[in-house]
């Protein structure tokens, strides 16, 4: 297979490999998933190839994502989107929760929606500086 690809083509798939690999493996400690670490390393290899060898280190037989790829700011670009799924998610759990403290259908999609838009307005303008639990 061939594929071509412009540099900075090729600079966003090597984001796009990095951060499929960490939403992948990065939870999964000993147990990871390594066809994806393989095939990250391939892609890595590939920029020590083309002349983006700042991208890409040799560890022992592995070719890895650099220090200077790491801490280059593709971590925060993970972190925004952590943050979005976290509020979301929470949102989502606090809604269903309401609804099942008022006796209110699980499955009325229109009201468990609107619930979740007020958390999400609260979470956008609050962040979790509101949130309280009370530990019994």
């Amino acid at each position: 297979m061939k594929l071509e690809l412009t540099r900075r083509q090729f600079r966003l798939l090597l984001d796009m490999v990095y951060i499929g690999n960490w939403v992948l493996n990065s939870a999964r400690g000993a147990d990871r998933i390594t066809e994806y670490d393989e095939i990250e390393s391939k892609i890595f290899l590939e920029s020590l190839k083309n002349g983006l060898p700042e991208l890409a280190e040799i560890v022992g037989n592995e070719v890895l994502p650099s220090r200077a790829f790491v801490d280059g700011g593709i971590h925060e670009a993970i972190m925004d989107y952590e943050d979005a799924v976290f509020f979301d998610i929470l949102a989502e759990e606090l809604a269903r929760r309401d609804m099942q403290a008022e006796g209110i259908a699980p499955n009325d999609g229109e009201e468990l929606g609107q619930r979740i838009k007020e958390y999400v307005n609260e979470f956008e303008i609050n962040g979790v500086e509101n949130i309280s639990i009370d530990i019994n």
